[in-house]
Formats: C-alpha cells, sequence, structure tokens
C-alpha cells in the first residue's frame, strides 16, 4: 500500500470534514439571526400597540387635529374676504376692503411706474403666505379721493391699515435699502417689524408637536421601567 497516497486521502477527509462543520455552523449562525431579527419585530408590533392605547398620546393627538381644524376654518373665512391673494381695488370698493379685514396692505401704484411693479412682484409673492392679512392695490390715478385723503404724494405708496385705520406707510424704497434689487425676504422683514404680517410658525408648531410626542414616549417608557 502506497503510505503517501493514504496519508493523502486521510488530510482531504479531514479538510471535508472541517468545511462541513463551518458550513453547519455558518447555517446556524443564520437561522439565529433571523429569530433574533423575528422577535425583535413582534417586540416593536407589541410596543406600538402599547404606544397607540396611551392616553397621553391620543390627547396630544386630538389638540392637534382640532388646532389644525380651527386654523383651515379661520383661512376658509379669510378667503372669503379676499385674502390670500393679491388683488386690485376700485376706489368705490377701497373703504369696504379696507374696513372688512382686521390688518390690510395696500399698495397705492401707477401704471406707468416701473418701481411700482416691482412692488407688485413682492406683494403677489408673500399675499399666499400671510393669509391672515389681507393684499391689495389701487390705481392712485383712478383714485384721486382717497389719494388726497391719505396725502399720497410719491408711488409706489404702501399703507397699513388695522381695524380699516391707517397706522403706518413707507414711501419708495428707502426702507428696503433704496435699490430695485431687494428680495421679497427683505419686503417681508419690514412687515413683519411693522407689525402688519404675522411670523409663520408652522413649521416651529410641527417641531413641537413631535418634541411633545418624543417627550411623552420616553415619559411612558420610563414608567413601565419603573412599573417592572
Amino acid at each position: 500500500m502506497d503510505t503517501d497516497a493514504v496519508k493523502s486521502t486521510l488530510s482531504n477527509l479531514a479538510f471535508g470534514n472541517v468545511i462541513a462543520a463551518a458550513a453547519r455552523n455558518y447555517q446556524k449562525e443564520l437561522l439565529d439571526q433571523e429569530k433574533a431579527q423575528s422577535s425583535t419585530s413582534v417586540n416593536e408590533e407589541v410596543d406600538l400597540d402599547e404606544l397607540m392605547d396611551d392616553p397621553e398620546l391620543e390627547k396630544l393627538h386630538a389638540d392637534r387635529i382640532a388646532a389644525l381644524k380651527k386654523e383651515a376654518e379661520k383661512r376658509e373665512a379669510w378667503k372669503k374676504k379676499g385674502h390670500g391673494e393679491y388683488r386690485e381695488v376700485t376706489e368705490g370698493d377701497f373703504l369696504g376692503e379696507v374696513t372688512g379685514s382686521e390688518k390690510v396692505i395696500c399698495h397705492f401704484y401707477h401704471n406707468e411706474f416701473y418701481r411700482c411693479k416691482i412692488m407688485d412682484k413682492h406683494l403677489k409673492s408673500l399675499s399666499s403666505k400671510h393669509v391672515d392679512t389681507k393684499f391689495i392695490k389701487l390705481d392712485a390715478e383712478n383714485a384721486p379721493f382717497f389719494v388726497a385723503k391719505l396725502a399720497v404724494k410719491t408711488l409706489p405708496c404702501v399703507i397699513l391699515f388695522r381695524q380699516g385705520v391707517a397706522v403706518d406707510r413707507f414711501v419708495g424704497f428707502q426702507d428696503l435699502g433704496a435699490k430695485d434689487d431687494f428680495s421679497t425676504r427683505t419686503l417681508e422683514a419690514l412687515l413683519l417689524k411693522k407689525g402688519i404680517i404675522d411670523k409663520k410658525k408652522d413649521e416651529d408648531d410641527e417641531g413641537g408637536y413631535e418634541e411633545s410626542t418624543r417627550r411623552s414616549v420616553r415619559s411612558s417608557a420610563l414608567a413601565d421601567s419603573d412599573s417592572d
């Protein structure tokens, strides 16, 4: 018998057994991982079910829905009064427009003035964002009575009304950097400073709601831990 051949055969068999054992161990590890993942998924589902029944979270959700519904109703009421868009009004409609809403921005303009067109562009952009304020414009040439009554002498002239009373104004672009290429954000900042529009809080509210929810979840988890 060839001794070298026998040794080679035995060596091959031993190597084969090692490979087979390694394969079995690898397969076992895969099965264990699948079982662990399945167990984690079940636990997560159970945790979510428990959270859905949490009274504090239910109240947060109900309060949020109620607030959104109230806001939607207010927006609908404002739109019926002409909010949410930048509209031209006539001299005959002017008084009803400025007294019919709490906050009104009116641009006295002239069709031929380039700077009036610039102001139009920015006010139109802001009108859909700040629905709680009415944005209108009035052709100064066709409104001699109110031009005289409000002492409008230079255009563009933007007058701010509260409860039908003219409370502030800005003329030309002096308050906007005295240049034609000011940004809509610059005009928005000026109107915010004058208090005729409100800072948008949608993102802050959403963040606050999410943070409150996270705090509630953490509190519930801690309470469960203490009870255990």
